[in-house]
């Protein structure tokens, strides 16, 4: 279903299945040579398309073939924080959001596990993953000031976005992930008790 509710029409249809085959010729190349050795052109041979096409559809490169989500990541900051249950803190929200996929999660679907350990595994994807993480700093900043009824985020907030974004790489580095994103976000509540 597109945004409005309709149905994908025929072009968004094969767009979608250009990007599928795309990102699957990616992760089979990449798990079997590993991340660095393969070349954009290979992933675009293994996919029957052209180069041109896949940076038509991936601008950001190789790495985005593992970790594009199209907005992905914001919608479900945003949902995380405006569909929490009544009486449910913002941070208590944010964390059951985090707990509940890669890496801290345990009952992903094994294609979804397969990618998440070649992010874990490869500095280059890690970095990218975090990076896109960071970039929605902005718009949780604004879902925080609008949760604690502002106008618009302070300084604090914009910190308090960007130290939640930081956490799940952060934990994930730690022996019992689940326990160190636990930790974390009971040391954010104690920062930003209102929240």
């Amino acid at each position: 279903m597109t945004t409005d509710g309709s149905l994908p029409g025929r072009r968004e249809r094969k767009k979608a299945a250009t990007r599928r085959a795309l990102s699957d010729a990616a992760l089979e190349l990449f798990l079997e040579r590993g991340y660095d050795r393969v070349k954009i052109a290979d992933i675009a041979e293994a996919a029957d398309t052209a180069v041109t096409t896949l940076f038509a559809h991936f601008p950001a490169g190789k790495e985005a073939l593992i970790l594009d989500d199209s907005g992905e990541r914001e919608a479900s900051l945003t949902a995380a924080v405006r569909d929490r249950p009544d009486g449910s803190g913002v941070l208590d929200a944010l964390h059951d959001f985090f707990a509940g996929r890669a890496p801290f999660a345990d009952d992903l679907p094994e294609e979804f596990q397969r990618r998440m350990a070649l992010v874990m595994s490869t500095p280059a994807l890690r970095d990218y993953a975090r990076r896109v993480w960071i970039a929605c700093q902005d718009s949780l900043a604004a879902l925080l000031a609008e949760a604690a009824g502002r106008t618009e985020p302070d300084d604090s907030l914009y910190v308090l976005a960007r130290y939640v974004l930081e956490t799940p790489d952060l934990a994930s580095d730690r022996p019992d992930r689940k326990a160190a994103l636990a930790e974390a976000f009971t040391h954010l509540k104690q920062g930003w008790p209102g929240f």
